[in-house]
């Protein structure tokens, strides 16, 4: 649901790799990224056909599972963002192919005629993104020294994605390296490599219908995660927050029935407006005040991963009884 173009870039080149290995082997030679066929033959077509079609179906499968967990950027940033990032990373990683490898051809003496076919540039443009704005939440941790985190699986689909082919890591670099250009904002490419408004309208009113889907409607709407284990545990954030509130409406009943009402600033003061000069004025005594609770550095530890502040975290903790779920879904609503 709302990620059409990440769904038409799991569909339609999978499904023409697939008919392209099973049915049609001699249009193969059609989509190889043949560098040697650009630079002395310019057939510069070969640089959309290479770089947009799978003939490796075990790329295909990988960079499919990895198209599907990062159309979260589209549901975050928008159709038309997430293609401008696309496109950008696309071209840019072009020119990063060419240009590693006569870096190769002049360092080391590897001449390198084709590399692998697909659109792996902007599948690894997109790690960039992924890295630098998803938060890590652990959730196991295997012989008491390995995190597996929510985003373990996916750096595994990149990891086996890399070892595919012998110069994919050249794709890998080229993608990584236009990623952080167009993430970082250098040199405005994210301002010239853009899709135009007029164009996206076009797309919108055309093909969007077309790979759009219906919004489910048999579940309680809880957020859009990447994969299924993210959208599980928010259903797991869910009932603990509808725990908690039921915690404190019967609380909050009780204290009705010995004539005082519960005060909620109490439990969860406001964290980012705790300096706050009203605040302060209307800040509970410390009479009222209960003792602090034990917070686990552990836990302080990972929701500053997450890019909260060591204050916010102890005081999320502390109003949450240590449970670490509770206090991320508070601190990502106040």
């Amino acid at each position: 649901d709302k990620a059409p173009l990440s769904k038409s870039l799991l569909l339609v080149p999978s499904a023409i790799s697939i008919l392209l290995t099973l049915l049609f082997q001699h249009y193969q030679k059609f989509f190889a990224y043949n560098l040697q066929a650009i630079k002395e033959d310019f057939q510069i077509w070969r640089l959309i056909c290479g770089r947009t079609i799978c003939l490796d179906l075990k790329d295909t499968f990988c960079s499919s599972l990895l198209i599907y967990n990062f159309r979260i950027f589209e549901r975050r940033y928008g159709s038309r963002k997430f293609s401008s990032f696309l496109l950008g990373a696309w071209m840019l990683s072009a020119l990063f192919d060419l240009l590693l490898v006569e870096i190769a051809q002049y360092l080391f003496g590897i001449t390198i005629n084709s590399l692998p076919s697909g659109f792996l540039g902007p599948v690894f443009a997109l790690f960039v993104p992924f890295y630098s704005s998803i938060p890590r939440v652990q959730v196991t941790q295997v012989l008491g020294y390995f995190s597996i985190t929510n985003k373990t699986l996916v750096y595994i689909l990149g990891l086996q994605l890399l070892t595919s082919g012998s110069y994919i890591w050249i794709l890998a670099l080229s993608g990584l390296v236009s990623g952080i250009c167009y993430n970082s904002s250098i040199l405005k490419v994210h301002r010239i490599l853009c899709v135009p408004s007029w164009v996206a309208k076009i797309f919108s009113w055309t093909l969007e219908p077309i790979f759009s889907s219906a919004e489910p409607t048999n579940e309680v709407r809880v957020g859009m995660g990447a994969t299924v284990d993210i959208q599980r545990q928010q259903r797991m954030e869910l009932l603990d927050r509808q725990i908690m509130m039921s915690q404190v409406a019967q609380m909050r009943r009780q204290r009705q029935q010995q004539g005082g009402m519960i005060n909620w600033n109490r439990l969860f003061p406001p964290l980012r407006h705790r300096h706050n000069a009203n605040y302060q004025d209307h800040r509970p005594s410390e009479q009222d005040t209960p003792p602090p609770t034990e917070v686990s550095e552990e836990q302080v530890a990972r929701l500053m991963e997450m890019g909260f502040s060591r204050g916010d975290a102890l005081e999320a903790l502390r109003a949450s009884n240590n449970d670490l779920n509770v206090a991320t879904n508070f601190l990502l609503q106040h």
